[in-house]
């Protein structure tokens, strides 16, 4: 193969790897709003334990035999349990104390928060230009959470709510970089499928434990559909995209396709719950959007180290 030829494989395979990322970011915005529809009949528990027993049915036609050693199993376990039960119950209890609008909005903090974790973990860096987006999305961030609407309603905002998403951003960081490195040297398929798996188990014990049995009867089609959307679309798919798309990608230039989902989401709050926005929010959500796109169109990595 030619030099050429091996550049525009190699340019090909990174643009999949931004689809792949983008198409993830996508999807995952409009998790907060299935989820949303979920907790009007279930608890925060239960609502999880669905979302991720759909997930998992959806990778059990795909699994094969892993082919993990042992620290990589440790790993995979340690990135499983940050990522699924402690990330979405923290996320999805803060869910339950704000709006969907205001907690899509709060992702915007995740681009800030891999781009440090990458910068920290797997040697990358931002220029100037990428670490002034950065900013910009942290502003914006700033003014989401100061902002309320006039009329204050039950259900509303909260910045308890608002913090909490932001606690399992942080989170979700160890799982994003550990995932990172498990891609290196095993399929996309592999690890999301027996990541999904191993999390399923650990959540589990925790909601039998707090929750009880999870309902099966009296729940509403509405809530099965919702909840099936969730675990098959907002889960499976998405943790699949990401993990095959950071393979191919920097992590920290990859956070930004993060930012699709808070654009998505308010929008799905605003539009079919009827969630109301102050100015500041509209201001915040703004900055956020054009620093993903300052950080996607200038912002460059000086190198792209994986995690080692």
């Amino acid at each position: 193969m030619s030099v050429h030829s091996s550049q525009r494989s190699a340019a090909m395979t990174k643009t999949l790897g931004y689809g792949a990322c983008a198409l993830a970011g996508t999807l995952w915005g409009t998790g907060f709003y299935f989820g949303k529809i979920a907790l009007t009949e279930l608890s925060v528990g239960h609502m999880v334990f669905y979302r991720f027993l759909f997930a998992c049915l959806g990778f059990l036609p795909m699994l094969r035999r892993p082919g993990l050693n042992r620290r990589e199993w440790l790993l995979l376990l340690t990135a499983s349990f940050l990522g699924i039960p402690l990330q979405f119950l923290i996320q999805f209890y803060g869910l339950s104390l704000t709006t969907v609008s205001h907690a899509s909005l709060m992702v915007g903090t995740m681009p800030v928060i891999l781009a440090i974790g990458a910068t920290l973990f797997t040697h990358e860096r931002l220029d100037w230009k990428g670490w002034l987006a950065m900013a910009g999305s942290t502003g914006g961030v700033a003014l989401i959470t100061m902002s309320r609407t006039q009329v204050r309603t039950a259900g509303g905002p909260t910045l308890l709510g608002d913090m909490l998403v932001i606690l399992s951003l942080v989170i979700a960081l160890g799982w994003i970089l550990l995932n990172r490195h498990l891609v290196q040297g095993h399929s996309a398929v592999v690890v999301t499928g027996y990541g999904l798996l191993s999390g399923l188990a650990m959540l589990t014990f925790w909601v039998a434990l707090v929750d009880g049995p999870p309902p099966v009867h009296g729940v509403s089609p509405k809530v099965w559909f919702a909840l099936a959307a969730s675990g098959l679309l907002c889960t499976a798919t998405t943790t699949f995209l990401w993990n095959w798309g950071i393979h191919h990608v920097p992590a920290s230039r990859a956070g930004v396709f993060l930012n699709i989902e808070p654009a998505m989401g308010s929008i799905l709050g605003v539009e079919l719950l009827g969630d109301r926005l102050g100015p500041g929010a509209w201001v915040g959500g703004g900055l956020i959007i054009a620093a993903a796109v300052v950080l996607t169109m200038t912002g460059r990595t000086e190198a792209e180290i994986v995690l080692e």
